[in-house]
């Protein structure tokens, strides 16, 4: 498949000599054609960046605003990897049980009840109802014990509490996790770990230490412009421009929540349902009733007046 798939099959550790420049610009090049085929269009410096996560086998933090398309560069990635995709889904009050592991307590119950007339000393029993058999893995213990490496995505890391990042460093030093009743679990294979955040607060220093960083901006109009031609083929050429054009400048209003990548794909859908294939300021009122799928707060549909709409769509 090409010098970054024989690249990618080597594993942390193997490369560890200097690569040609010339060499280098034809693994970043491979890596954006076969994230292109995943259905992602990334720039040359994330694919480079891609390529040091392999290469140095350290976790990447990918921060952005919501909507810009972090979370598909970890779906992009395992698809060309081919490697299998494992989300943490980060939100306010995540603990340890639930990223980590749980104790099957249930099945711990009923097997605490077929053991009393086991005649075994107790620290023998102990250990059977605190092994492998009743542990629950969540989705980091589970990254750290597939035969094959995966992609770990921790997503918005951001919307997690700060002692949660202290969980995390573990993990992302070491790939080993702590159970106090089994002792330390080490890392069969090292995922390849892609950490998002929106930016809502400050990440700690030693989260950002071990990590690699890459910061994604709202895409330009050609970048754009090819996302909407991968993701929505259906549009033809002209009103895949003009919802681009539209959007690039709806995105330059002051609004409480500009809209992502998501909203434009999902506008270009909402107006092709509705029958409209050009965008002009003679059909503000039917362009108006498609945009719940663009704009995603009230106050901010509010200044979405006929008028407004119409100065918009004379310009695309």
């Amino acid at each position: 498949m090409g010098r970054f798939c024989r690249l990618a099959a080597r594993s942390f550790g193997q490369e560890k000599g200097v690569t040609l420049a010339a060499d280098r610009t034809a693994d970043i090049a491979g890596l954006q054609g076969q994230l292109e085929a995943a259905g992602y269009i990334a720039e040359a410096s994330l694919a480079a960046t891609l390529l040091l996560t392999l290469d140095l086998g350290r976790p990447l933090l990918v921060e952005g605003d919501a909507g810009v398309g972090k979370t598909e560069i970890a779906k992009a990635f395992a698809t060309v990897r081919s490697a299998r995709l494992i989300r943490l889904q980060c939100y306010e009050g995540l603990d340890v049980h639930a990223a980590m592991y749980e104790w099957n307590y249930q099945r711990q119950l009923l097997a605490i009840k077929l053991l009393e007339q086991d005649d075994r000393p107790l620290a023998a029993k102990e250990k059977d109802i605190f092994s492998e058999t009743y542990l629950l893995k969540r989705p980091l213990l589970e990254a750290i014990s597939c035969d094959e490496p995966p992609v770990l995505l921790i997503d918005e890391v951001d919307r997690a509490d700060e002692a949660f990042e202290a969980y995390l460093l573990e993990l992302l030093s070491d790939f080993q996790i702590s159970i106090p009743e089994l002792g330390t679990v080490h890392a069969i294979t090292r995922p390849l770990v892609i950490i998002t955040s929106n930016g809502t607060r400050e990440l700690s220093d030693a989260l950002r230490r071990r990590c690699l960083y890459q910061f994604i901006e709202y895409p330009d109009f050609a970048k754009e412009l090819a996302i909407v031609k991968i993701k929505a083929p259906q549009a033809a050429d002209q009103l895949a421009r003009q919802v681009v054009a539209f959007v690039q400048q709806v995105r330059r209003m002051e609004l409480q929540k500009k809209p992502g990548i998501a909203e434009t794909l999902d506008w270009t859908a909402a107006l092709l349902h509705m029958g409209i294939t050009v965008i002009n300021d003679d059909g503000a009122e039917r362009i108006i009733d498609t945009l719940s799928a663009l704009i995603k707060t009230r106050d901010d549909r509010t200044g979405f007046t006929p008028d407004v709409v119409a100065r918009i769509a004379a310009t695309c």
